[in-house]
């Protein structure tokens, strides 16, 4: 392309300027790769952007949006539906930890996100203690880039440039504790007792002015940070002690990253509301969904038959092609085993992982299902440099990864096959050495 025909687009999350003088296009996607513009085959190591769990142009969901747009290509979600949005919302709702079974749609992440936050407070005023207002979020927390989710989120760049955003919201610290747990494989041993952050905020803001408290259970995109061994089991303890509810945000983790269909199965702790996007279409169409605890769904249902329950929504909830592209996924992962796929590959997977344990500059690595994340020691006063450059020499050599800060993030489609796995870490092992 020439230079002018890049100019328009102004590129999310991008370091735009360096793109435009050396741009990096996708023309075409198969299975477990990309293609360049130049024709050059890219092994996908990141599903995408964490989404594309089924791996790419999958032939149900490629027909079902096809279908899909030549049949009913729009509804109106307001007042009027259409059928595959009970369909789905059917078919996620057996994937949920029991008890979850009604599902809200959205179009994103982050439109879950304040989604699920705006839930919580409206669910306290209706049960009569709407002075229950506070959200607790969490340090190096991501929740999407929307006022909601940037407030309780905790990562700083997302956060510094965008005034004061919501009031009413603090943050417990993050899991991270690297002295102790650094190359640990799976959930790290240490770290419980972080959870106690939260009976601090009790103590300082009174649990009856706390609505909700959001997590993730891996911190995808601050670096991949695994919940330590009770962790979570902790923060389930203290919400249900205090009448507070407690919000897990899947959106990366949902769809079999960690070896089930959610991370609250693989860790064994159920939130009262499940936050998800990206695998549901396995990003073939944006759609976001919250999955709530139906005594939740149930509280708003009083009142005149007539009147609307829940003032929100979006013109485009529930889209048709969304839809069609969800069942499509749906019955892809199923088909073949793919939301408990991780099982099988996440000990080969781990061990290629920690083989680069070592290396220069690597001072961690962390992993579970298939997500890993390697931390590297920054350039001194360049952060993220090491890390970009290495991300510029693997997409050079045919694998494509991501970065955050100084971390390089793994999370591939869950039908990679072994020798795949070892392609990513042997060109993630040789642009390290280079990097050094």
């Amino acid at each position: 392309m020439n230079p002018q025909d890049l100019d328009a687009y102004w590129m999310p999350f991008t370091a735009n300027r360096q793109f435009k003088k050396a741009p990096r296009l996708f023309t075409k996607a198969s299975g477990m790769h990309f293609w360049t513009d130049d024709g050059r085959q890219v092994l996908d190591g990141i599903a995408g952007l964490w989404c594309v769990n089924a791996g790419h142009a999958r032939p149900k969901i490629v027909q079902a949006i096809q279908q899909q747009a030549a049949e009913l290509d729009y509804a109106p979600p307001f007042q009027m539906a259409h059928p595959k949005a009970f369909e789905l919302a059917d078919k996620v709702s057996k994937l949920t930890p029991a008890g979850l079974d009604k599902i809200f749609f959205t179009n994103s992440g982050s439109e879950s996100v304040d989604t699920a936050l705006k839930m919580a407070l409206a669910y306290h005023r209706v049960r009569g203690e709407g002075q229950r207002t506070r959200l607790i979020g969490r340090e190096r927390g991501y929740h999407g880039v929307n006022f909601g989710g940037i407030s309780v989120g905790g990562m700083v760049g997302n956060r510094k440039m965008f005034g004061m955003m919501l009031s009413g919201v603090d943050h417990i610290r993050h899991t991270h504790d690297a002295a102790r747990n650094a190359f640990t494989i799976g959930q790290p041993e240490h770290g419980a007792e972080f959870a106690a952050d939260l009976e601090n905020l009790v103590a300082l803001h009174d649990a009856s002015t706390i609505a909700a408290v959001i997590v993730e259970p891996i911190a995808g995109s601050t670096g991949v940070l695994i919940p330590p061994k009770g962790y979570l089991n902790k923060l389930r303890e203290i919400c249900d002690k205090h009448g507070i509810l407690l919000i897990f945000d899947e959106v990366i983790t949902g769809f079999g990253r960690t070896g089930n269909a959610f991370a609250a199965q693989t860790f064994g702790v159920t939130p009262d509301m499940i936050v998800m996007a990206k695998g549901l279409t396995n990003g073939s169409a944006p759609m976001g969904a919250v999955a709530v605890k139906r005594s939740i769904h149930d509280t708003f249902m009083t009142g005149p038959e007539h009147l609307i329950e829940f003032f929100h929504g979006y013109t485009y909830s529930a889209h048709p092609l969304a839809c069609a592209a969800g069942l499509g996924t749906l019955a892809t992962y199923e088909e073949e085993g793919l939301l408990t796929r991780a099982q099988q590959l996440q000990g080969y997977f781990a061990e290629a992982l920690h083989s680069l344990k070592g290396l220069p500059n690597v001072i961690d690595i962390r992993n579970t299902g298939l997500v890993g994340g390697i931390e590297l020691q920054g350039l001194p006063g360049e952060p993220a440099k090491r890390a970009f450059n290495i991300f510029l020499d693997c997409y050079e050599k045919g694998v494509l990864i991501r970065t955050t800060g100084d971390t390089i993030a793994l999370s591939p489609p869950l039908i990679i096959e072994r020798q795949q796995i070892d392609q990513i870490i042997d060109t993630l092992r040789g642009a390290i050495q280079r990097a050094a």
